[in-house]
């Protein structure tokens, strides 16, 4: 991390409660959490935000994830990458994950997904180009406005948050790396 944050012994009131929370479900706290501690102010706000995108998500967890991880390889953030190929690995599997990152087009994904991901990923690459033909065929593909307002969502956060580890120096926790160094590479796609 390129700078300094409150370390969990330092953490009082409200950062303390957020890291007991992260410790009690994972065992420690992420750098993805604990970046945001430069600015003390702005972890509660941000954390409430994506547990609202996240948890009311209108295409269910899976899809959540699968947009962050195409995202993530997008902007691009190997931090993100490393953190949400592990935890999809767990959920679809390790190699669909992979089928995934590496081309979601061809990765067994529905007709749905596939659009819902190609939507994700030209919001990351430059959202000014995506017009009202493209909303049109999310729709075509049964895709609601809520759905799309949620995939937007969730593209755009991830844009900003993964933008933010990089910029400030946040690595991958052991626990997230691919225990092939062939993948562990091929994630890496910030250069980290």
């Amino acid at each position: 991390m390129f700078l300094r944050t409150i370390e969990p012994a330092e953490a009082e009131g409200e950062v303390a409660a957020i890291y007991a929370g992260e410790m009690a479900s994972m065992g420690s706290v992420m750098q993805a959490t604990q970046c945001w501690t430069a600015r003390p102010d702005i972890l509660a706000p941000v954390e409430h935000l994506l547990h609202q995108i996240r948890d009311g998500f209108s295409l269910g967890l899976l899809n959540f994830r699968l947009i962050t991880l195409v995202a993530a390889r997008h902007v691009p953030s190997s931090y993100c990458s490393h953190v949400y190929f592990k935890v999809l690995s767990g959920m679809i599997g390790r190699e669909q994950a992979l089928a995934v990152q590496r081309d979601y087009r061809n990765a067994g994904l529905t007709d749905q997904q596939v659009a819902m991901l190609a939507y994700a990923e030209q919001i990351t690459l430059d959202a000014s180009r995506i017009s009202q033909e493209d909303i049109d065929a999310l729709r075509a593909v049964g895709l609601t406005d809520l759905n799309i307002a949620d995939i937007a969502l969730a593209a755009s956060f991830r844009n900003f948050l993964s933008r933010y580890f990089d910029a400030v120096g946040a690595q991958a926790e052991p626990e997230f790396l691919d225990g092939d160094l062939n993948v562990r590479e091929e994630l890496a796609v910030g250069g980290r």
